[in-house]
């Protein structure tokens, strides 16, 4: 009995032992953070990888989100190669769907790490489709009164229309018959006699019916102040603008399917005032060498613009500046001269993409407005949007001057960006 009792004791220590490694081993692999993520992956995985679009490699945000399996994607990370030596049905797969371009061994990376990158990425990525949502939300709430309120009101005016009639009529109904009863019916038109003048009579009959009066003047008020309303809300509102430019610039061609970064062109979002317009030599460093589209034999018509534009002679090779001539491109988000507004502070400090404002640019065949611009759009936009001002120099440098106030010591304009370019010149 008693090496039964002693058997049991130590089989229980084996297996709270073992329990107590596997929590421990669970608590290492739950013990993660973006923050070290972030480095490791800028500093290992961006030169084949994005998160939010496909690269060498795969978008990581939804490859590595639809992957519950962390233990598996460790293994792949630090050394896919001898996870497909074993002829892990998943790790050929993955290899085959992706064109069967071999992965980077990463033996330096510990299962930590590698939980902080995947920690990172699924984080970036749910920001993303939150940004990604948001300018939809903010779009909706801002678009003035629904067209199913307003239907709603002409069907409630039609209705009770309809039902003062019916009720106008059972009326006549009943006092005919109680005149018929009284026998003091008024004697009918013979068909010899003036209808027009009974026409009339019947006329004169309906403008003294106060309830009816009353009613049209009420439908005329509220159809009248529907009207000025919806007018009024849309006044300088200009959403789904899209104007034809001199130059048919396919955004999603390039935007969407070379996955070229906006910034690439509109150079100056992300340190001025204003994103730019791209100069015809941003259009050169690509068109110089492509003069048509993939699989054309004839050389595009749009692309001939840009040259005729600059003078340029694609045969020779050769500007002739006598020739050159500016493009006049159409402005297509237009705000009134008593907003301001810099891109730089939304897309340098607040880290906002270009999408947030002007909705999916790389779908668009032509770039039209895609949200409302409208201050209640933005103050909802402002109200939503948390500020991140952990490491950002911006609010670094106002603390100092927040500091320098409460100590009652000397600050200057500059101190409060007064020397910024884009303070006086816009």
């Amino acid at each position: 009995m008693r090496n039964i009792s002693f058997i049991l004791k130590q089989f229980s220590r084996s297996v709270l032992l073992a329990i107590g490694f596997a929590l421990l081993g669970s608590a290492v692999y739950a013990q993660t953070d973006a923050a070290k993520g972030e480095a490791l992956f800028k500093g290992n995985c961006t030169s084949c990888h994005k998160v939010d679009q496909q690269l060498v490699g795969p978008a990581l945000g939804p490859t590595v989100t639809a992957e519950t399996d962390d233990k598996w994607l460790y293994k792949w990370v630090e050394n896919n190669q001898a996870l497909m030596a074993t002829k892990d049905a998943k790790a050929m797969k993955v290899f085959n769907d992706n064109g069967q371009k071999a992965m980077t061994v990463f033996a330096t990376l510990s299962d930590a790490d590698v939980g902080n990158i995947l920690t990172y990425v699924r984080a970036e990525w749910k920001k993303d489709q939150t940004a990604t949502a948001t300018p939809a939300a903010g779009a909706a709430a801002d678009s003035g009164p629904s067209n199913l309120v307003i239907f709603g009101l002409i069907a409630v005016i039609i209705i009770a229309f309809l039902v003062i009639l019916i009720l106008n009529k059972v009326i006549g109904t009943l006092e005919r018959l109680l005149l018929n009863k009284a026998n003091l019916l008024p004697e009918e038109v013979e068909p010899g006699e003036d209808k027009a003048a009974a026409r009339k009579a019947e006329f004169k009959k309906l403008l003294k019916n106060k309830k009816l009066v009353g009613f049209f003047i009420f439908c005329a008020v509220i159809c009248g102040g529907t009207w000025q309303w919806v007018t009024l809300w849309n006044t300088n509102v200009h959403q789904g603008y899209q104007p034809v430019q001199p130059i048919a610039f396919p955004h999603d061609l390039h935007a969407g399917v070379m996955k070229i970064q906006c910034q690439y062109c509109h150079a100056g979002a992300y340190k001025s005032k204003n994103a730019t317009i791209p100069s015809l030599n941003v259009c050169m460093n690509c068109h110089k060498t492509i003069d048509r589209r993939m699989g054309e034999k004839v050389a595009s018509p749009e692309i001939a613009k840009i040259y005729d534009a600059l003078g340029y002679d694609n045969k020779t090779q050769k500007y002739d500046s006598t020739k050159a001539r500016p493009i006049q491109w159409i402005r297509v988000h237009n705000l009134p001269d008593l907003a301001y507004f810099n891109h730089s502070q939304h897309v340098k400090v607040a880290g906002l993409k270009c999408q947030t404002c002007h909705g999916p640019v790389e779908t668009m065949k032509e770039v039209y407005q895609y949200s409302p611009l409208t201050m209640k759009w933005c103050i909802q936009c402002h109200k939503r949007t948390e500020v991140n001002y952990k490491g950002n120099a911006y609010y670094d440098n106002m603390i100092i001057v927040h500091d320098k106030i409460k100590n009652h010591q000397p600050v200057t304009a500059a101190m409060l960006g007064g020397i910024e370019c884009g303070k006086c010149h816009y």
